[in-house]
This record gives C-alpha cells, sequence and structure tokens, in this order.
C-alpha cells in the first residue's frame, strides 16, 4: 500500500510537470484521421469539396487541472471542375490548449494552401503548406517552486524565493510553418457506400518547420520539427454493406516517439442512391486503437449526409496510471461538409454520376 502511494505522488508530479511546461505536449487528436490538417496540410481539399469541422478534448483531468483543447477548421477547393484536372484548395484553422493550475495556454491560428495533380482516373498527389503563428502564456502567479517549501513551518511559503536565477516570461510568440505530400486513392465520390467506397490516403508532413521558440525562460530552447508519417483507407467489404477502416500514424518529434494504429469497423445503414439524391446515406463505425506504451482508445464515428460525429476516449495504461486510475481523455468531434461532391465521381471523369 506504501509503494502504490509513492508511484501515485510521483505520476501525479510527473504529470503536473509536463502539464506547466508543455515540453512534450504538442496539439494532440486521437481522432487523428478527422483532424486531417493538423497531420498534414496536402489533405486539405483531398475528399470533400467544402469541410468546417470542430474538435474538443479534455485529458488528465483524473490527475490534475483537465488538459483541455479546442479546434477549429475550414477548407474550400477553388473552381468546379476539380475532378478532371489539377486544382488548388485553401484552409484555416485554429487551435487552442489551457493545461494545469498554472494555465499555460497556447493559440495556434494558421491558413495554407493545398494543390492536387490528378495522375490517373482514381489517384492523385497533394502537396500542401501552412503558416501560422504560436502565441504561449503562462500564470507565474499559480507556480510553485521547491525554494518556496518553508522548513519550519513545514508548508508553502509564497514569499519565498523561488531561487530561479532569471524570471520566466509569462508569454512567448513565435512563428510556425508547415509542409507535406499526399497520394489519394478514391474509386468512386461514394463516401457513405458499399459501393465503389473504397478510398486511401497516405503522406509525410513536416511542422515547425521553422524551429519557433519553446521556452518560458531566456534560453536557446526551440521547438523541434514533427515528423508525421500516416495512413487511413475505406475497405469496401465485398458482398455486404459493411467496410473497415484502418487508420496509422508515426510521429517522430526530437527524441520522442510516437505510434498510434487501429480500425473501425463500418455498418452502412443506408446506401447512397445511384442517380438521384432522395436517399440519404447514413453509416455507423465503431472499432478502437492503440498509443504504444500510452492508451487504448474506443472510438465511434456516426456519419448522416453530410453530418458527422465522432466520439473517443483514451484509456490510461501508461506509467501514469496509479494517478490516473486508466482515466484519459474524452474527444469529440463535429463534420459538416457543405459540398461533398455529389455527382463530380472523385478522381473519375468518364462515368455518370453517382448520383
Amino acid at each position: 500500500m506504501k509503494k502504490l502511494s509513492k508511484n501515485k505522488v510521483a505520476a501525479t508530479i510527473s504529470a503536473l510537470l509536463i502539464s506547466a511546461f508543455g515540453l512534450a505536449q504538442d496539439i494532440h487528436f486521437s481522432q487523428y484521421a478527422e483532424v486531417q490538417t493538423n497531420i498534414n496540410p496536402a489533405l486539405a481539399g483531398s475528399i470533400y469539396n467544402t469541410r468546417v469541422m470542430g474538435n474538443f478534448r479534455s485529458q488528465w483531468g483524473s490527475v490534475a487541472q483537465a488538459y483541455q483543447t479546442i479546434g477549429f477548421s475550414y477548407e474550400q477547393t477553388i473552381g468546379f471542375k476539380k475532378l478532371k484536372g489539377n486544382y488548388p484548395t485553401v484552409f484555416i484553422n485554429i487551435f487552442r490548449d489551457q493545461a494545469g493550475d498554472a494555465k499555460l495556454r497556447k493559440l495556434n491560428p494558421n491558413i495554407g494552401i493545398s494543390q492536387h495533380v490528378k495522375i490517373n482516373k482514381n489517384s492523385k498527389i497533394g502537396v500542401g503548406f501552412q503558416g501560422g503563428f504560436i502565441y504561449k502564456t503562462i500564470d507565474l502567479n499559480n507556480l510553485r517552486w521547491g525554494t518556496q517549501f518553508d522548513e519550519e513551518s513545514l508548508s508553502y511559503n509564497p514569499n519565498l524565493s523561488n531561487g530561479e536565477n532569471t524570471t520566466p516570461r509569462s508569454a512567448i510568440t513565435g512563428y510556425d510553418f508547415v509542409m507535406g505530400a499526399n497520394y489519394s486513392y478514391a474509386k468512386s465520390d461514394r463516401f457513405i457506400s458499399s459501393r465503389d467506397g473504397n478510398k486511401f490516403n497516405g503522406g509525410f508532413s513536416l511542422y515547425h518547420f521553422s524551429i519557433p521558440k519553446n521556452s518560458f525562460i531566456q534560453t536557446s530552447e526551440k521547438l523541434y520539427t514533427r515528423i508525421n508519417i500516416h495512413a487511413n483507407a475505406d475497405i469496401a467489404i465485398p458482398n455486404s454493406k459493411n467496410a473497415v477502416m484502418p487508420m496509422l500514424l508515426v510521429m517522430l518529434q526530437g527524441k520522442s516517439r510516437e505510434f498510434i494504429g487501429g480500425a473501425l469497423f463500418k455498418f452502412i445503414l443506408n446506401d447512397q442512391s445511384t442517380f438521384t439524391k432522395n436517399n440519404k446515406p447514413s453509416a455507423f463505425a465503431i472499432g478502437a486503437q492503440y498509443r504504444y506504451k500510452d492508451a487504448i482508445i474506443p472510438s465511434a464515428l456516426y456519419q448522416y449526409d453530410n453530418y458527422s460525429l465522432g466520439l473517443s476516449y483514451d484509456i490510461n495504461v501508461s506509467a501514469l496510471t496509479p494517478a490516473s486510475r486508466r482515466f484519459g481523455g474524452l474527444e469529440v468531434m463535429l463534420r459538416y461538409n457543405l459540398s461533398p461532391g455529389y455527382g463530380k465521381n472523385l478522381g473519375r471523369s468518364d462515368t455518370k454520376s453517382s448520383y
């Protein structure tokens, strides 16, 4: 019992330190396949003509003050003949998070552009670029230091010196640049269908390409470039109204490594019409992912015509388990496709419209 208590204290202290300084935590979403411009700007416009999305994530609430992340993104292709040739896409995204009792906040607005080049009737290659800035703030009044422990009263004394040679800044600002490439395959534009619904995306990207500043203390510390390698697919199961949606993401940043992969099993509740818009498509998918040495992530996705709702929950299995009691993070995704490309046959120009 005593040993467990020590482990819990150590894990809690580690979590608090991570929350306070954000040394290893970049913007994270477990539903990364649904937050595509956060893993590769080349994915903007690869599936839908227009997409609007909102995301919310809350984690570590059982250890310290919850680490909350919200995101918004909008992407729009340019030109109505995108499926018969090359086309660009413009997009914006904004991410904001807040962590710990010190209220470490990060605001990261970005704007970007991608270009897609058709290489055959079903495939295309895209490249994307994104630029923005990172603004971080911290409430220094809420920080407590080891030197402020009063040995006489055996308690915290805010009047004691923090022992730091330099006073940390309360805010830092840096510019950020991203670039990436992606390969897309789509058998048709049916995005909720058991007929010709096969799709694949795979690519890589470089985030923090400009190596922005990452320290509240006057040091030369900078944020490492993050390398993302990703793939996801939507594979229809023959002679059924079901599909499998495997996905994989590898992130490399400095000495940190993150591997996450899994799959959803999709049930087509209502197939898309072939030539009319009378039959509204819908589907429900359920499955799980595993983040290596960190979390098991049950996930669910419901799609109805232009709308999608995604839910996931991180079940913690890392060294933080004694403090977290396996409670991890709840994540919610809302998506609305204003113009999903009906009747344009994604990647094709030699067949009739899907509707």
